[in-house]
């Protein structure tokens, strides 16, 4: 999908094995973009930047940056989510040399992107002041041997959202570990054999790489040089091998969850709880507004209590592309976005949003925002908090996820109908990983098979 890297670019870095440097601006001072973007639109009217983005309320803030400054105009394109439509789009884009100014990457995507030249290195633009705003785990998923490709937006823990009314009727306790989940299943399909406590899903490739993340599995690795790809090692085999169980016994749904039914299943409460990341606390009031005051939302259950790391599901970035020819205005918008409390306000004028902002000053904004009554007067934010900082910091996603998780999918499709194993699943990821690392020119190896 993206073109082949020079071979002169591919030992430019360790970590990435082939980053190439496209900044050719940088920042003075703190590194802010700010001083650089007053001097470009300095007496010749405001500098024009582009902005991609399928994210919701993003034409309400590119509103809010335009009223808030007159050096800068931002243009604002709603493009399609997903990885035929805005993805597909962007590589378009910057193989015909106009991609955007700004782009919207999730952070499974950053690593692809950066690696084909499409995200430009930002690392002198992103200035302290900014880097002090955002969580270190954030900012840790868009850096590559101190090298910075994407800003992130917001970060998303994994939870553990339930209907606190269907655990308190059958009197079933809310699980702290995976041990007290599996017990709580088998409650739940013998006192209510309708129902089920969760669904494994047919179509989360990335919740699955959460639950591996926060076993402490490292699918992909870039220490001694080479990519290292085991999305089969032990901590992973722990994860699929719990997971085939609860599958095996019926203990869980199998099926897709975006789709009308899997919201079907939530909606008439057959499902007791959902595993995902916090953004979806929000989701679910949208879906569900029915449902107000039964939901609550608890930490994803621990495989060690002493240890309570979590994993992420969810989360968007902001890169400046190789084609920018404002990357310092680019910047200044990008800044903007992620760490104004007025962008927020106008992203949440748009809907209900429950995301945990990566710089963390806004929390007080989102908590404001959030109508508590659905969770029945829960602050969720709090909780929130305290997970965003257990995220473990050793995860790197691929430099090709999208079709890695894509072949994941497909296998975990066949799961539920007894075709195959989440192992099987994990291990055609991997298989179907190594070609599309070395025709990048990547040194790459397997690690666990």
């Amino acid at each position: 999908m993206h073109r082949r890297i020079p071979r002169s670019a591919r030992t430019a870095l360790t970590a990435l094995a082939a980053l190439p440097l496209l900044l050719t601006t940088a920042c003075t001072g703190d590194g802010s973009a700010a001083a650089g973007a007053a001097a470009g639109g300095s007496g010749k009217g405001p500098v024009h930047i582009t902005f991609w983005s399928a994210l919701r309320g993003s034409q309400e803030v590119v509103d809010a940056y335009n009223k808030s400054q007159s050096r800068i105009h931002v243009d604002f394109q709603q493009i399609p989510s997903g990885n035929q439509g805005g993805y597909a789009k962007l590589s378009n884009a910057a193989r015909a040399g106009n991609a955007p100014d700004v782009a919207t990457l999730e952070y499974p995507q950053v690593p692809g992107f950066a690696i084909d030249g499409v995200a430009r290195d930002i690392t002198p633009l992103v200035g302290e002041r900014l880097r002090k705003k955002l969580l270190p785990q954030a900012l840790a998923l868009t850096t590559f041997e101190g090298r910075t490709f994407s800003v992130p937006l917001d970060v998303e823990p994994m939870v553990f959202l339930y209907r606190r009314d269907l655990f308190e009727r059958y009197d079933i306790a809310v699980p702290r570990t995976w041990a007290q989940f599996e017990q709580a299943a088998r409650k739940i399909k013998r006192a209510a054999p309708g129902s089920r406590i969760a669904t494994f899903p047919a179509d989360g490739g990335t919740q699955l790489a959460g639950w591996a993340w926060q076993a402490g599995a490292r699918w992909f690795d870039t220490r001694g040089g080479a990519w290292t790809v085991s999305m089969t090692d032990e901590p992973t085999r722990k994860v699929a091998a719990y997971w085939q169980r609860l599958i095996d016994e019926k203990l869980v749904f199998v099926n897709s969850v975006d789709t009308q039914e899997g919201s079907a299943q939530v909606g008439r409460g057959a499902v007791f709880g959902k595993l995902a990341g916090a953004w979806d606390a929000g989701g679910t009031m949208s879906s569900q507004p029915g449902q107000k005051g039964k939901w609550r939302v608890a930490p994803m259950p621990r495989w060690d209590l002493a240890h309570p790391r979590v994993g992420t599901h969810g989360g968007s970035t902001f890169a400046v592309t190789k084609d920018s020819r404002h990357p310092e205005e680019a910047m200044d918008f990008i800044e903007w976005q992620v760490s104004s409390p007025e962008s927020l306000k106008a992203r949440l004028s748009s809907g209900t949003s429950s995301a945990y902002p990566a710089a963390t000053g806004l929390v007080p904004v989102a908590r404001k925002a959030m109508d508590t009554s659905y969770f029945g007067g829960q602050d969720i934010y709090p909780l929130f908090r305290r997970e965003a900082e257990r995220i473990s910091g050793q995860w790197k996603w691929g430099p090709r996820m999208t079709a890695t998780l894509k072949t994941v999918q497909d296998r975990l499709a066949r799961v539920g109908e007894g075709q195959g194993t989440v192992l099987d699943a994990l291990r055609a990821g991997q298989r179907g990983t190594m070609p599309d690392l070395k025709s990048l020119g990547l040194n790459a190896r397997e690690g666990s098979r």
